[in-house]
């Protein structure tokens, strides 16, 4: 998908989130799932906290992954949910242990205002029920004053994903949404990566340390996805 029709686009808005089926080059895929297993840190490196029940994987200077991070079609859906220009500001890997990885239902939370933020998942390996797929509840990113309060353990409307390596989930942060129980033991690494509206800069990056985010954060993506020219200092 590299231009979305008016259909497609009135469809993202509704539902806040759409699954993209096999964007990512699949000869690219042995290399992502190496670097993934390459990048696995211990917890205690990580400047903040993180699950005990989950691997990560630093991995955000590697070009590869950052190629992947700005696929056109991705980018694309980044800047029609987001609505104005924006940049990538944060990337990591993550793969539930075995018998580990269930999620109460939640929000992330846009920061300064609705649509502001938008989170993608980069599949390396096939994802279901068996092995932790996320749940999520369509439609759930823009509630009305009129909507019952958000009640975490309410499964009624949840849908869980299945898929294959080289898809990519992109959703609204304030979609209720969740990782699951690997079941099975199966792998299923991905990448969890952010992107914000342009005025968010400056927080995120003086929180860039905790998230040990290392890459370079500057460039500027149009609401089209399109990648801005970078402003020359003038002398």
């Amino acid at each position: 998908m590299t231009t979305m029709s008016d259909e497609q686009r009135d469809q993202l808005h509704r539902d806040g989130y759409v699954l993209m089926r096999q964007v990512i080059p699949h000869e690219w895929l042995n290399e992502l799932r190496d670097t993934f297993d390459a990048g696995v840190i211990p917890l205690h490196e990580w400047p903040v906290p993180r699950e005990t029940s989950i691997r990560y994987s630093l991995l955000d200077l590697n070009d590869t992954i950052q190629a992947v991070c700005r696929l056109p079609a991705l980018l694309e859906v980044v800047g029609e949910l987001i609505g104005e220009s924006f940049f990538h500001g944060q990337v990591e890997g993550r793969e539930p242990k075995p018998g580990y990885g269930h999620q109460r239902l939640h929000r992330d939370m846009s920061t300064q205002r609705p649509g502001d933020s938008v989170c993608a998942i980069i599949y390396f390996d096939d994802y279901g029920p068996d092995n932790g797929a996320t749940r999520l509840v369509p439609g759930t990113h823009r509630p009305s004053p009129d909507d019952a309060p958000f009640n975490p353990n309410d499964e009624s409307h949840t849908i869980q994903l299945t898929g294959h390596a080289g898809d990519i989930l992109v959703f609204d942060v304030d979609l209720v949404h969740a990782g699951s129980l690997n079941k099975s033991g199966a792998r299923r690494r991905s990448l969890m990566t952010g992107y914000f509206a342009a005025p968010l800069h400056p927080m995120m990056t003086r929180s860039a340390h905790l998230r040990n985010v290392r890459m370079r954060t500057d460039d500027r993506f149009s609401e089209a996805g399109k990648l801005l020219p970078t402003t020359q200092p003038t002398h």
